[in-house]
């Protein structure tokens, strides 16, 4: 998997400490990392948790990444906003527990977590057993492994769901506010990562048209 991390302006003196154990177990399993920032405070690009949302689904949409990582304070503003867009199954991830359930259960392909609220002494431990639990199996295996089927099927079913419910990215892209989605995708290393992995050439014409 091609694994994406965002973070928003208030947490983003945290990305370096993020990213490196984020890289670290994902590539054990396999994965590789690509850090979209922001990566300080005062970036030139200041990405809130609702541009985090919108990111996200245009990386997953696009084919750019396959699973988003990001957050905020405390990771349900992040969550919410993902869920607003189409394409992303935004799960709230606090720990390991956490990120094993909504990988097996949910099989989902975005995470977003609390980078202030609980993110204290031992807040990299935290970090890596929750990144290591999310990636020590396949996702959609079930759990428990007898659940497995009717859970695939739930969660099929809610993929659909989100079609109907959900406009097509292209129509969002081209409706929002062309300034906030020009924010968006304004930084230093977007265009280094996105446009070389986006498998939707009509989404990188009209982002590259902006």
């Amino acid at each position: 998997m091609k694994i994406a991390l965002i973070n928003e302006n208030s947490q983003a003196a945290k990305n370096a400490q993020i990213y490196e154990i984020l890289k670290e177990e994902a590539e054990k399993a396999g994965h590789t990392v690509d850090n979209y920032g922001m990566y300080a405070a005062d970036d030139e690009t200041q990405l809130t948790y609702v541009k985090n949302g919108l990111l996200a689904s245009i990386l997953l949409s696009s084919g750019a990444a396959d699973f988003v990582v990001t957050g905020c304070g405390t990771g349900q503003g992040a969550m919410l906003a993902c869920n607003s867009f189409p394409n992303v199954l935004c799960g709230h991830v606090t720990g390991p527990l956490d990120a094993y359930l909504f990988g097996q259960v949910n099989d989902g392909n975005c995470i977003a977590m609390p980078f202030a609220q609980g993110f204290g002494w031992g807040a990299e431990i935290n970090l890596r057993d929750t990144f290591a639990k999310l990636f020590s199996e396949p996702f959609g295996g079930g759990y428990p492994k007898e659940r497995r089927e009717p859970e695939q099927r739930n969660k099929k079913i809610l993929d659909e769901v989100k079609k109907v419910t959900h406009k097509p990215i292209m129509t969002i892209l081209k409706e929002i506010d062309q300034q906030f989605l020009k924010e968006t995708i304004s930084g230093a290393h977007f265009a280094e990562y996105f446009y070389p992995n986006c498998k939707d050439e009509e989404i990188a014409s009209y982002l590259k048209s902006l």
